[in-house]
């Protein structure tokens, strides 16, 4: 399934994990539940040493993921092994994508990516202006590259973004770092105006925790939502408190249907 896709019929809910953590094995199994429990595509981290982009939660999953022998290799084992019928988004960081491989560049590892069953990217660190090589590799794969605009995006750079996007847009909601938060912020309903134009689906993210917070996002006029912290703080708690596997994937499962069904009532208000 495309990522546009996707975000076809209903509100799309996507969530981010770290592939890895706390072990392959687990995350595979989380994953999976996230998919069960309503995911219409999902954000798979590749755990990068220096995430510049994300709070303290996601750090931690890097951590667990990296300390339990996640690699670039390791990454693509997984993206071809896991089960699931939606697709598969890599979030990381371009210096791992550039380094792939026998020689400098994107393209060895978006190929290898595309072959694993990978369906885009989204990279925090790469700015817009430099993006056409993984632009170019991208399309050559059939992938799609998925941009971040934050709050503060304006100008050139936001036409460039239009100018390369694909697949969806991810609409930063608030200035900072990732992590969940108990309020939905007053930015949301701005950043998605000023880009209101853009051909592909706007997906709202960061600070998104309960389904009543989906609700109003897509109230506000996403076309999705994206949660990452929420869902990785039940894989540290679990993982603190030493409980099953199984356990956790009950507990993300349950998350992600809170989420996808928050989403689908903001719809339906909207209406």
């Amino acid at each position: 399934m495309s990522l546009d896709a996707a975000f076809a019929d209903e509100p799309a809910f996507v969530p981010y994990i770290a592939a890895g953590d706390p072990s392959y094995e687990a995350s595979m199994e989380y994953v999976e539940a996230l998919a069960r429990g309503g995911a219409d595509a999902i954000e798979l981290g590749l755990p990068f040493s220096e995430p510049i982009a994300e709070g303290t939660t996601i750090q931690e999953a890097i951590v667990r993921a990296l300390d339990g022998g996640m690699t670039p290799q390791r990454y693509l084992e997984f993206v071809s092994e896991v089960d699931v019928d939606v697709p598969l988004v890599c979030m990381t960081y371009y210096n791992l994508i550039y380094q792939y491989g026998d020689s400098d560049g994107p393209r060895s590892f978006v190929e290898a990516a595309a072959d694993a069953g990978i369906e885009g990217f989204v990279v925090p660190d790469l700015p817009a202006e430099e993006a056409e090589p993984l632009r170019d590799a991208c399309d050559e794969f059939g992938l799609d590259l998925v941009f971040i605009v934050a709050p503060t995006t304006e100008g050139e750079r936001l036409e460039t973004m239009k100018a390369q996007v694909s697949g969806y847009v991810y609409v930063q909601a608030r200035l900072g770092t990732t992590g969940a938060r108990d309020d939905v912020s007053d930015h949301t309903e701005r950043s998605l105006a000023r880009i209101a134009d853009w051909d592909v689906p706007k997906a709202v993210g960061f600070g998104i925790k309960t389904g009543e917070h989906a609700e109003r996002i897509v109230r506000a006029g996403a076309d999705g939502i994206i949660v990452g912290s929420a869902l990785v703080d039940i894989v540290a708690e679990g993982h603190e408190n030493g409980d099953s596997t199984a356990t956790v994937a009950d507990r993300l499962e349950e998350k992600a249907h809170e989420l996808k069904e928050g989403a689908l009532a903001g719809a339906a208000v909207e209406q």
